[in-house]
């Protein structure tokens, strides 16, 4: 097992990046596309510690106890089960595809929780941890009308599409993990074989089928507008963060 404080440092040092990103975004230093990509990217890092450490306060709170033993409340992603599909890979299909993957790390108990219902308590922990980090986003980058605050529209739209996507009711989703303490027993063993490949078939899905990804980010636009956000920034800001294209 990892040193409680091995990786302590990684968080604070992603917060410290974002906020020079941002900055230097503000001030519009060129080239601009890069420091908005640090800022969405470190930004989205962010949300994605703080998805998962809602998915652990609230599980502590249900009774599961595991969840200081594991490490999960520190807020460093070293500390996850598995970083690279949690984060890594999550990381690397946003900045390359633009699409925000939700991850999946924390490992709940449920025998220990007080009731079934705090299951589903723990698992919409996520998806409204981004819709919330989403809000305040769309709140922030609202004064600003610069390349930081194209930025900060473009994460809050990420955060209401990652919202979207973990409430899928598809094994390894929150939404799954949401309805799954209600489904007979042979649903959730059967379903359970299929853990592996089922949140790949749904990727692909949204990948190759048409319209599919389309209609999925017009509902984070929907979202983003109904929370008071500039749409037309995001998509500025979507632009400038695949600076390369």
């Amino acid at each position: 097992m990892a040193h409680p404080r091995s990786g302590s440092w990684i968080f604070p040092a992603v917060c410290a990046a974002t906020a020079v990103g941002a900055a230097l975004a503000q001030r519009g230093a060129t080239p601009v596309g890069v420091w908005v990509f640090v800022t969405v990217l470190g930004g989205w890092v962010i949300t994605l510690c703080l998805h998962e450490f809602a998915h652990a306060a609230l599980a502590l709170a249900g009774g599961d106890t595991s969840m200081r033993e594991r490490g999960y409340l520190t807020l460093n992603p070293t500390r996850y089960l598995d970083s690279a599909n949690s984060f890594v890979i999550p990381i690397l299909l946003l900045a390359i595809g633009g699409i925000p993957l939700p991850g999946g790390a924390v490992i709940v108990q449920p025998g220990k929780l007080r009731h079934r219902w705090w299951s589903s308590v723990v698992a919409a922990g996520g998806p409204a941890t981004n819709v919330l980090a989403g809000i305040v986003l769309a709140m922030l980058a609202a004064p600003f009308d610069s390349a930081m605050g194209a930025a900060l529209s473009f994460l809050a739209l990420l955060q209401f599409v990652a919202g979207i996507l973990n409430l899928l009711p598809v094994p390894g989703f929150d939404g799954y993990g949401i309805l799954a303490p209600y489904l007979p027993p042979r649903i959730t063993q059967a379903l359970t074989r299929t853990r592996v490949w089922l949140p790949l078939a749904a990727f692909a899905v949204i990948f190759a089928v048409p319209g599919v990804m389309r209609a999925l980010f017009a509902a984070g636009y929907w979202l983003l507008g109904l929370a008071g956000g500039n749409t037309l920034a995001a998509g500025v800001g979507a632009g400038l963060f695949q600076f390369w294209r």
